[in-house]
């Protein structure tokens, strides 16, 4: 029999990824060898200190009941944590909410502020679960363009005013995912200043802030009023490889933090306690780990701009997270086009910016989640592919 769906399914069609994957399967099955470079996945381990944790905590029998909510060691370390890197107090008890994952906060948070018809507005492009999260609350997406003569920074001026009185929350990225820009102070404060005088949320979306090369980023919470007006959502999945082990967290603003708690009460029964000791571990960490994996990133991102500039395509330096935004060539009339031809004529495997927006056609994101050697043999793929030879005869 055929079961009848909600109308809410129609917003989550099957997408170019799935395209994109079924035609990398194919290749697999057909005994080829593909590299991935489109999904935003670690591939190395977590620390040492975070597996011996987890696997000590699995151990006790006691550990295995419903947390039901964060630890106070795990708020206790999120607050130290703010403390030592951004000089931001947090209050463990009320400024601070376990995640599992942050993709947990990011489509449940337009759930608790948003009605059918207001406005979310979001980063175009920019990460999916954006999307998924405005359709669970039937609101309406107004995406504010990131572009390259603007540094890929939204400008808060082209947002019409009938818009900003009918929105609800702003959704901020950076360093960004699918573009690694980075955010200056003076565009958090205008930030602020807007949403003080539309009354609407900010979201900062804080995943890849361990994740950059020459300046730290900035944190929202570290601006004057931010915590007035939002929260600021990490991850521990990037920053210490713990993506499988959903732990995630929102800080800032009280009144979005219980509100977002009491929501989530009636979604789930919190993270393992492994798991939360085990981040505990990792937010307290002093040691040299995040400035390893930062020049691990550091070395694949040059090594693969350097081949691949060898081969004529130029391809801008990212100040942070682990990601490349490229430019399509100019032989190809759209990203998709061009990500498939890679996937066929090279065995490698991006994702078209078309996925993360309108104001993302015309560029690919690269994934920088494969050793060196495989990124080398990814840029000597693309040569022998001929591509670029063809586009600049």
């Amino acid at each position: 029999m055929e079961f009848p769906i909600s109308k809410r399914m129609a917003s989550f069609t099957e997408s170019v990824f799935t395209e994109l994957a079924q035609i990398k399967n194919s290749k697999l099955s057909d005994g080829l060898s593909v590299i991935d470079l489109s999904i935003g996945s670690p591939d190395m381990p977590p620390p040492s200190f975070v597996m011996e944790e987890l696997a000590r905590g699995a151990r006790d029998q006691e550990l295995y009941g419903y947390s039901l909510t964060g630890t106070n060691e795990f708020h206790t370390a999120v607050s130290g944590y703010y403390k030592r890197n951004f000089e931001v107090d947090v209050d463990p008890a009320s400024e601070v909410l376990l995640l599992m994952g942050s993709q947990d906060g990011l489509v449940h948070l337009p759930m608790v502020l948003c009605d059918p018809g207001d406005y979310i507005l979001v980063p175009d492009p920019g990460y999916t679960a954006y999307a998924a999260g405005a359709a669970m609350a039937g609101a309406q997406m107004y995406g504010m363009p990131l572009k390259k003569e603007n540094s890929f920074l939204p400008d808060f001026n082209e947002i019409p005013e009938e818009i900003l009185a009918n929105t609800k929350l702003m959704i901020l990225n950076f360093p960004g995912n699918p573009v690694p820009a980075m955010a200056t102070e003076e565009l958090f404060l205008q930030a602020i200043r807007l949403a003080k005088k539309y009354g609407f949320a900010v979201l900062h979306d804080f995943a890849y802030s361990e994740l950059y090369y020459e300046n730290k980023p900035l944190s929202f919470l570290s601006v004057e009023g931010a915590a007035d007006v939002g929260i600021e959502m990490n991850s521990l999945s990037k920053s210490f490889n713990m993506a499988g082990c959903r732990v995630a967290y929102a800080a800032g603003n009280q009144q979005l933090i219980a509100l977002l708690a009491n929501f989530k009460s009636n979604l789930d029964y919190g993270v393992f306690l492994p798991v939360q000791a085990a981040a505990v571990k990792a937010l307290n960490d002093q040691s040299g780990f995040l400035q390893d994996l930062r020049e691990t990133y550091r070395k694949r991102r040059d090594v693969l701009i350097k081949d691949l500039e060898t081969i004529g395509w130029d391809i801008s330096r990212p100040e942070g997270s682990m990601f490349l935004w490229a430019e399509v060539p100019s032989g190809y009339s759209c990203s998709k086009d061009f990500a498939i031809d890679l996937i066929n004529r090279a065995g490698v495997v991006v994702t078209p910016g078309s996925a993360f927006g309108r104001w993302g056609e015309g560029y690919v994101r690269i994934a920088l989640v494969q050793h060196e050697d495989v990124l080398r043999q990814a840029a000597l793929n693309i040569e022998g592919s001929g591509i670029f030879k063809k586009i600049l005869a």
